[in-house]
């Protein structure tokens, strides 16, 4: 199944690409809108929302801080071939403007966020939450290293959210590093075109 998406995936255009991630968002939008609207009070849903930019600063871009060196870490260190992707994630960024990334990313954070932390680990729990989450990413599950990495990433954010209990947090931290390793894959992509 692992190995059939990549060939779906290495056959697409970037366009169709993009499109589905689009598409991927708005699906998990809808389902957080849906259960949201079942399982939240109006009191209970606007206490995850607090718009507290110092605690949206420290934490989420302390948190972002921490997984982004732990990812350049590897990057840096780890054979290529046990973080690659199949090329999904160079495929849908090296060829976007910097605006287009931002607004994928932002999209990406909110609908993500606030389906599996907002709504799921609110409801069922951390654990569950970031099983489903690592379950989800199945393009990472053929290398060991993603799927860690992924999971661990769930669980860290996961635990952040339960810290501080604002779903902006986990928002501006998920977007950050979605952004910034985005805008890695790109300029290293360009670099890499340049050089050829």
């Amino acid at each position: 199944m692992i190995k059939k998406q990549i060939e779906i995936a290495n056959e697409i255009s970037e366009q169709e690409m993009v499109y589905h991630l689009y598409f991927t968002q708005a699906l998990i939008f809808l389902i957080a809108l849906v259960l949201g609207i079942y399982l939240f009070t109006p009191a209970t849903f606007f206490a995850i929302w607090q718009w507290d930019v110092r605690e949206i600063l420290l934490y989420g871009g302390g948190c972002a801080a921490l997984v982004l060196f732990v990812d350049f870490l590897l990057i840096r260190y780890a054979p290529e071939q046990w973080y690659d992707d199949g090329g999904i994630n160079e495929k849908l960024f090296r060829s976007r403007s910097v605006p287009h990334i931002f607004i994928m990313t932002a999209i990406i954070a909110f609908c993500e966020e606030w389906l599996f932390r907002g709504v799921i680990q609110t409801h069922v729990g951390l654990l569950f939450a970031s099983v489903i989450f690592g379950l989800l990413h199945i393009r990472y599950w053929r290398r060991w290293l993603l799927l860690v990495a992924v999971v661990s990433l769930s669980f860290w954010i996961g635990f952040i959210y339960e810290w501080t209990g604002n779903l902006w947090v986990t928002i501006f931290a998920h977007f950050l590093i979605d952004f910034i390793l985005a805008l890695h894959i790109r300029y290293r992509t360009k670099e890499v075109n340049n050089d050829a």
